[in-house]
């Protein structure tokens, strides 16, 4: 194998995943990274002693990335812990430990909807049926030679029922699908359309196999993560730069040959592009006519996954008295109002009126806020644009939203925790445009594309793009799937890995 010099932009658990995997196998990686710690979305930070996630708070496909940690050496460094949520809304309270659980609550809260909730479960117990068949497995694409083809059997086995239901729902959004059992105007209508707006129906039994069997975190934060996966590609012999932006990606006759950062022109066989898509193409290449016209439009146009208002709390309470007020870690506190529109950008009263969810960090891990003390976040999704985007670059008219919002989560989750602004000691927020800032995702997207099957980029919903048009350019991230996550990010990487030999 001959030696290939690569850089990688980005960070993030794809580009980390990749600049590792690549620096195993004895090529010369460069990893830029605009911000001053590693991580991208799978990152976090401590504040006056107290430690928040900067974005993502769990993941799925655990088998697929404990494999991922073992190929790259790094799995007895990383404490990976299992997540279960407790559900609130007026009518239950509930931490569901199985998809049986939770079944359960909403028949148990809902007695008059029975014949309703009987239909509707029987579609949503096969697609859960569907999605579970592929629990424990690896995802084919972290395989390499027989393993991959023996992968590839096995999930197409076991991957017919699901697509099957796959085909049945591929057209149809969740708020179609629950509109097929519950009238709209209903409570229970409002509060099952849960996940991303308009996701597309085939989506929902993931969603619940992935809730109630497969959702993890890190004991020690992303971070930690990140972290550990910064150690070993430096012990690998990557190189990590920090505080780097790349301002252009260059190209000689349609083929990319390096980057430039801080006037800084460095040369690579490769280049990775584990960032966002829309940047990548739009912004960052040098000669944007080697992407051709309908494919520049496409991306132009296309929309991406919603993006989350976050508030930071320290409080000055200890992990056994918010305990006492959480019950667990995590906590979603489910709104019916008819009104909360995530399609309504100009609703100045949005975020009284969504559901919102509440994740402590040091309630998984002391260690994460100062002794006695204790850590918490409270996030909503925002709607797109939301309030001629934050104001318009109006900084004092952004500064009054962003408190604005940050008040009114603050004491809607008094529903949860009393007297919570009394315990406050510390206290910031992110909106989607501080997001978009230190990840640079378009519109601060939290999930890489829409998951409307209606306005997808890709074709292939299941599938791993990591291909451009430009020779020698791939994508590494998450923004090579429609739907993204880490499990994408993941898949991504390795794809980049097999690429380059």
């Amino acid at each position: 194998m001959t030696k290939k010099s690569v850089i990688i932009i980005g960070s993030g658990i794809g580009g980390l995943t990749a600049g590792n995997l690549l620096a195993k196998k004895g090529h010369k990686v460069t990893m830029f990274e605009s911000h001053s710690a590693p991580g991208g979305y799978t990152a976090g930070f401590f504040k006056k002693g107290f430690y928040f996630e900067s974005g993502t708070l769990s993941f799925e496909a655990f088998p697929s990335i404990f494999k991922a940690m073992e190929d790259i050496g790094v799995q007895d460094k990383i404490s990976f812990v299992r997540q279960h949520g407790r559900w609130v809304s007026q009518d239950f309270d509930c931490t569901p430990h199985s998809y049986q659980d939770f079944k359960d609550m909403l028949y148990g809260a809902y007695p008059s909807e029975k014949y309703k909730l009987d239909r509707y479960f029987f579609e949503l117990d096969q697609m859960y049926d569907a999605a579970s068949l592929s629990r424990g497995k690896v995802i084919p694409y972290l395989y390499t030679g027989l393993a991959f083809l023996r992968s590839m059997i096995s999930f197409a086995a076991s991957g017919r029922k699901f697509m099957k239901i796959f085909k049945q729902y591929a057209d149809v959004t969740i708020t179609e699908f629950n509109a097929r059992f519950f009238d709209r105007e209903s409570k229970i209508y409002r509060l099952m359309n849960i996940g991303y707006p308009d996701m597309a129906a085939w989506i929902a039994g993931s969603a619940m196999a992935t809730i109630f069997d497969d959702l993890w975190t890190v004991r020690d934060g992303m971070q930690a993560w990140a972290n550990v996966l910064v150690d070993n590609f430096k012990e690998s012999g990557g190189q990590l730069k920090l505080n780097s932006y790349v301002d252009k990606i260059l190209t000689e006759n349609g083929t990319a040959v390096g980057v430039l950062s801080k006037n800084v022109t460095y040369k690579a066989d490769y280049i990775i592009s584990a960032s966002d898509y829309k940047k990548t193409f739009l912004q960052l290449l040098d000669d944007k006519s080697l992407v051709p016209a309908e494919l520049r439009e496409k991306i132009e146009k296309a929309p991406v996954s919603a993006a989350f208002f976050t508030v930071y709390l320290g409080l000055n309470i200890s992990n056994d008295e918010l305990k006492r007020y959480m019950k667990v870690p995590n906590v979603t506190y489910l709104s019916e109002k008819s009104d909360a529109n995530m399609h309504n950008p100009d609703d100045e009263d949005f975020f009284k009126k969504t559901s919102f969810s509440l994740y402590s960090p040091s309630m998984m891990n002391p260690e994460l806020a100062p002794s006695g003390k204790s850590s918490l976040m409270l996030q909503a999704m925002s709607p797109s644009g939301w309030m001629q985007n934050w104001g318009s670059a109006d900084k004092d008219r952004y500064a009054k939203l962003k408190e604005q919002v940050k008040r009114t989560l603050i004491k809607r989750a008094e529903a949860i925790i009393p007297n919570l602004n009394a315990f406050v000691e510390y206290e910031d927020a992110a909106t989607p445009l501080t997001y978009e800032r230190y990840t640079h995702n378009t519109n601060g997207a939290s999930s890489a594309w829409s998951w409307n099957p209606r306005k997808k980029f890709f074709a292939n919903t299941m599938g791993v793009n990591i291909d451009t048009p430009i020779r020698n350019l791939y994508i590494g991230s998450c923004w090579a799937n429609q739907i993204g996550g880490v499990p994408g990010a993941i898949m991504a990487a390795y794809m980049c890995s097999k690429k380059i030999k």
